[in-house]
């Protein structure tokens, strides 16, 4: 599979990754995907699992190519040993899938016939199915009336390990998803995008914009929280004027995708202060800063989700903002923004190697204001990288 990285490293470097994409191409893709069978047969064959029925989520395209939409009709792909894999799918989306015959059959259904009696029939006499976390519950209760003898399991018990260990191809593309994110960071952080006087609405709006503009295929979300706001960490942008003396929480990001091929996921959060910075708050961001940095040092395969979110969580406690610290310091992030492995106080396993994963604590003082600094950074033996390279420095714009 093309593009081999001889280091980890080269992902923080925009040139050299630019130069990975450009000799991506259909087969690097397809080997990808070929790869990936190949574990989860090699999986399956190790479990006590019969059956995987793969629907709607991230494990379908990450194995197929082919993303389904979220309808309420059904699409699966059904592994089980020693088989080729089946995609059934209804006829009118039949012609969005990319066939192709080495990885998995095509099975068609017509409107008017039963789609889960395909499913029983392929998983006949299964004793343990799983099913994807994603699937409707209608569906996963169609399929336990056709399958009465079955037991049903979560497939991210098997799956979430391989897909929270990233192949070459999708650190590339993490990494150039990254910096096409980076760049409107930087034009944040250099006052490029006007915020004074105008809505928090309208300022998601224009980095939005910048962010299609940039390369990426489409915006996931553009967090704009300014003034108390800041204090809301999803706080959904509305019609508050931004004004001067106030921090600004901007956490953006969307998908990158070449070839018609699923997508990527970026991810950054930086905060700016609109003119002169409030009382109080440089101390705060201090803080905060420094916490980030101890955790994007702490990063490797061997330390656990829990024991690198204690890090970011200590530092800031230390410094006497511990209550204000109220979400996990990060998520998994791949083809979805959010995914395993989770930088969080319930998750003792080790992050491993080739994960990629947010770092981003946050200090929120309610009705006052609220900070976060955020990045990707991919866990590669004792060390991480930092896929993001934008300043975290505070900026007054």
């Amino acid at each position: 599979m093309k593009p081999v990285l001889s280091s980890i490293e080269l992902l923080a470097n925009p040139p050299a990754v630019e130069m990975l994409i450009s000799a991506l191409d259909e087969k690097s893709f397809r080997a990808a995907r070929y790869n990936r069978l190949e574990r989860v047969q090699r999986l399956l064959d190790q479990s006590d699992v019969d059956v995987l029925v793969l629907s709607l989520g991230a494990d379908l395209p990450w194995l197929s190519g082919y993303e389904a939409m979220p309808l309420e009709r059904l699409t699966a792909l059904v592994i089980s040993k020693g088989s080729l894999p089946t995609l059934i799918v209804p006829e009118l989306e039949a012609p969005r899938v990319r066939l192709d015959d080495e990885l998995f059959k095509l099975l068609v259904w017509r409107e008017g016939t039963d789609p889960y009696a395909l499913v029983a029939e392929l998983g006949a006499g299964a004793k343990t199915i799983a099913v994807s976390d994603r699937m409707w519950a209608r569906a996963l209760l169609e399929l336990q009336r056709n399958l009465p003898g079955a037991r049903w399991i979560s497939a991210s018990a098997l799956l979430a390990p391989l897909r929270g260990t990233k192949d070459d191809l999708e650190l590339v593309m993490l990494a150039r998803a990254a910096h096409i994110t980076d760049s409107v960071a930087f034009a944040l952080l250099d006052a490029e995008i006007p915020m004074a006087g105008l809505s928090e609405k309208h300022v998601s709006a224009d980095i939005s914009r910048r962010l299609i503009a940039a390369g990426l295929a489409r915006v996931n979300f553009a967090i704009v929280g300014s003034g108390p706001n800041s204090a809301s960490p999803h706080h959904e942008p509305g019609a508050r004027l931004i004004e001067v003396g106030d921090p600004v929480v901007c956490d953006f990001g969307g998908v990158y995708s070449i070839l018609d091929e699923p997508g990527y996921c970026s991810d950054i959060t930086r905060t700016v202060v609109v003119g002169e910075v409030p009382d109080g708050f440089m101390e705060l961001y201090d803080a905060l800063a420094l916490a980030q940095n101890a955790a994007r040092s702490a990063v490797s395969s061997f330390i656990s989700g829990q024991d690198l979110d204690r890090v970011a969580r200590a530092a800031i406690a230390e410094a006497g903002y511990g209550e204000f610290f109220i979400h996990r310091t990060g998520h998994g992030i791949g083809l979805e923004e959010h995914e395993e492995p989770y930088v969080a106080i319930d998750n003792s396993h080790a992050l491993g190697a080739r994960a990629a994963f947010s770092i981003e604590p946050g200090i929120y003082l309610p009705g006052r204001y609220g900070a976060r600094i955020e990045d990707i950074c991919v866990s590669d033996e004792d060390r991480g990288v930092s896929l993001n390279l934008a300043p975290r420095k505070l900026s007054a714009i």
